[in-house]
């Protein structure tokens, strides 16, 4: 279960699937050609995220895909790209596909699947994807709504660009000690 993931229960591969110390835990074909698909390709990305969030998965499923509805979703569309769905991601095959739709992005959405970001450290592909699964949430909220109201085109890019210029991307970590206090408050089980 998730919530039994600790430090000391992932499992440490290498770049051919193979693990590299001595677990109980069997390794996730799909998981490992989604990330290995990207850390052949992005030296960059020294962290990959995935999830399948009811509200990711939803907005993946949207053919306009993320809408600028919210500041949240104007921080991630400069740095957006899309996969189209090819089933469960267990072929090699599809790797090179995957890192051509990627390209340069730090956030993807797998149409159809999830979510995906990458970071140069932990803390920034997790603000990334803490930060676009808001975006999605707040999509699928206003939806059930009324009339959406846009955000302009020139304003998105606007943002994009002191996103990049400020923060270098979603800075994690001006936010992650924050976290971590915050977790150690909630478990500090975690660390084990």
């Amino acid at each position: 279960m998730f919530e039994e993931i600790t430090a000391s229960n992932l499992l440490k591969i290498d770049a051919n699937c193979n693990k590299v110390l001595d677990s109980p835990y069997p390794v996730n074909p799909a998981g490992f050609v989604i990330h290995s698909a990207v850390h052949q390709v992005r030296a960059d990305a020294q962290c990959v995220l995935h999830t399948h969030t009811r509200c990711g998965i939803a907005v993946s499923a949207q053919k306009a895909g993320l809408l600028p509805l919210s500041q949240q979703a104007t921080f991630i569309l400069g740095s957006l790209a899309y996969h189209d769905y090819e089933g469960v991601a267990m072929h090699e095959a599809e790797k090179p596909r995957l890192q051509a739709d990627l390209g340069h992005a730090n956030h993807l959405i797998l149409r159809n699947h999830g979510l995906l970001t990458v970071g140069r450290t932990v803390a920034d592909a997790f603000l990334s994807m803490y930060v676009l699964e808001a975006a999605c949430q707040i999509q699928i909220a206003a939806q059930a709504g009324g009339e959406l109201t846009r955000v302009p085109a020139e304003i998105v890019r606007d943002v994009a660009e002191s996103v990049r210029v400020q923060t270098g991307g979603l800075g994690g970590a001006f936010v992650w000690p924050a976290l971590l206090r915050k977790l150690d408050r909630i478990d500090p089980g975690y660390r084990n």
